[in-house]
Parts: structure tokens; C-alpha cells; sequence
């Protein structure tokens, strides 16, 4: 799929191919060549990782003064996205990274085609401004990723006690407090026990 947009970006680095080292919902260690590269990544890209040994992830960079960061991304759809989300005003790479958290990649295109201003606000640091600069911005630009699959084979089940952890932890790693982290994952347990982390992740984050 072309990448869409006013240009192409390029990185200096495009992509990574490697060993899993470390994983977690917030971030991913591969190493390559004798080289670990420490990448941001979505909850989408964390269980499309979960039982890989190896994995190849799309790059984005963000270099600035103070921080050289890396962004992994499963699919060319989802950094994509990325990409359009981060051209918007007020909308940074981590917030960008939280969106795409919250939702998998075709619901998303769905949201901002439909101008659901609601859905982008329930997103941790999404305002009704910025959501309002996403539609206005991106309505146009995502109906060139319309019929994007939601899924990418991530549905690979952790045990139940596994899947609360791993819940908890991200939201942890997202900026939440530990008691309303699992307050909020446990709710969620209780109405869908068979829940994935990532399904128990958006629905949290939905209602905190």
C-alpha cells in the first residue's frame, strides 16, 4: 500500500529485523546485529508480537534537542496512521501512539471518516480540540486506507491471571496510577472474562 500524504517520509531507519530481547505493551527491545534497538510501540503491534521469537517493525523517528525516540509499527496501515496523526496540530508522537492504542487501525479510519469526535476524546490526552483538528484534518487523507483489515492474526490468548497483568502494567506504563489501572482492567474482566490484553487495554482507557 502506498504511503499517503503531502510526501513520503523517510527515515534513517526504515525498518528493523531481529530478535524479541524484551516486550512489553508500552515498548519492545529487538536486537539486530549485535545492536538492541528500543522501540515505542501500540497495543496492536504488542499482540501482534506476543509468541514471536523474531519480528520485523516498520520504523518512524523523533529527533529532537533532548530525545532521539523510535516507533515500531506491525503494518505499513497502522504507521501510516502514525504519520497522519502527528502532521496534526497539538497531536505529538505519543499521543499519536496512545490513539492507535485505543484502537485498532480500520476502526479508527472509520471513526475519523465519521467525524465521531466522541470516540477520539475518550482517548488519555485528546481534547476536544485536538479531536475536532483530527477529523477536520485527517477525514479526507484516511479514506485512502478505507477496507483496512482490524485484525493482524492478534488473537493469540494469554491465561486470564496473564491477561490482567499485562493490562495493568500497560496502563501503568501509560501514565495511570497502579489502584485505578486495575480497577479499571478488572471491570472489564468482569464484564468479558475471555477479554485479550488488547481488548481489556481499550476499554480501559475508554473509561478512565
Amino acid at each position: 500500500m502506498p504511503v499517503i500524504g503531502a510526501h513520503k517520509r523517510i527515515s534513517m531507519i526504515e525498518y528493523v529485523i531481529g530478535k524479541i530481547d524484551s516486550l512489553t505493551p508500552e515498548s519492545v527491545v529487538i536486537e539486530a546485529n549485535g545492536v538492541g534497538y528500543g522501540l515505542y510501540i501500540t497495543v496492536n503491534t504488542y499482540t501482534a508480537l506476543q509468541g514471536r521469537e523474531e519480528a520485523k517493525l516498520l520504523v518512524r523517528e523523533l529527533i529532537r534537542e533532548d530525545a532521539y525516540q523510535l516507533f515500531g509499527f506491525f503494518n505499513r496501515s497502522e504507521r501510516e496512521l502514525f504519520d497522519l496523526l502527528t502532521t496534526v496540530n497539538g497531536v505529538g508522537a505519543q499521543t499519536a501512539r496512545l490513539v492507535l492504542s485505543a484502537y485498532p487501525p480500520a476502526d479508527l479510519v472509520h471513526i475519523i471518516t465519521e467525524e465521531d469526535v466522541r470516540s477520539l476524546k475518550a482517548v488519555k490526552g485528546v481534547g476536544e480540540k485536538a479531536a475536532q483538528r483530527i477529523v477536520l484534518d485527517l477525514r479526507k487523507k484516511v479514506q485512502k486506507l478505507q477496507g483496512i483489515e482490524s485484525g493482524d492474526g492478534t488473537n493469540r490468548r494469554p491465561a486470564v491471571s496473564e491477561q490482567a497483568k499485562e493490562a495493568v502494567s500497560a496502563l501503568q506504563t501509560l501514565g495511570f496510577p497502579p489502584a485505578i489501572a486495575q480497577k479499571a482492567a478488572l471491570e472489564v474482566i468482569k464484564e468479558n472474562p475471555e477479554a485479550t490484553v488488547e481488548e481489556i487495554i481499550r476499554k480501559a482507557l475508554k473509561m478512565l
